[in-house]
């Protein structure tokens, strides 16, 4: 019987974003950076809030946006979580919404995965520096990214 990689659920991060600030047009692409405002992290492996300072570098050539966003969580414990968060976005005309559960997670006719990388030597959080995430991620208005995020068993 073939092997298939299984996915859990592991928390949602609401990042809230800030008008985006024009950085230059290159050679057939378009440049901007996402300040990251604040935000919230909520699900059954780790709660906390999104801290201020950090962003989304967004650069798009033709219809693909390449995603590099870098920011830090703060748990409920305390404990500071660098996260790098990379990714793409584009059209995806065949596909239709996603859910988990009641929740919609993927917006029909959108591409919008990341895969993000965390750092911390907090002993409570040291799974999320040797885990493999993905993150399913959709918008909420123009201030709010959320990106439901599933560890890979």
């Amino acid at each position: 019987m073939p092997f298939a990689p299984a996915l859990d659920f592991v928390f949602e991060i609401r990042a809230e974003v800030a008008a985006p600030l024009h950085i230059g047009h290159g050679d057939g692409e378009r440049t901007v950076f996402i300040p990251i405002t604040g935000g919230s992290v909520d699900g059954p492996r780790l709660r906390g809030t999104v801290l201020p300072g950090g962003g989304d570098w967004n650069t798009t050539r033709g219809e693909v946006s390449e995603l590099e966003a870098r920011y830090l969580i703060r748990a409920e414990d305390g404990a500071v979580i660098d996260i790098v968060n990379r990714g793409y976005y584009r059209p995806d005309p065949g596909s239709a919404d996603r859910f988990d559960g009641e929740l919609r997670v993927a917006e029909a006719g959108h591409y919008f995965r990341t895969s993000p990388v965390f750092r911390t030597d907090a002993p409570a959080h040291r799974w999320l520096a040797g885990t493999v995430f993905v993150g399913l991620a959709r918008t909420e208005g123009e201030q709010v990214i959320a990106i439901r995020v599933y560890a890979l068993r």
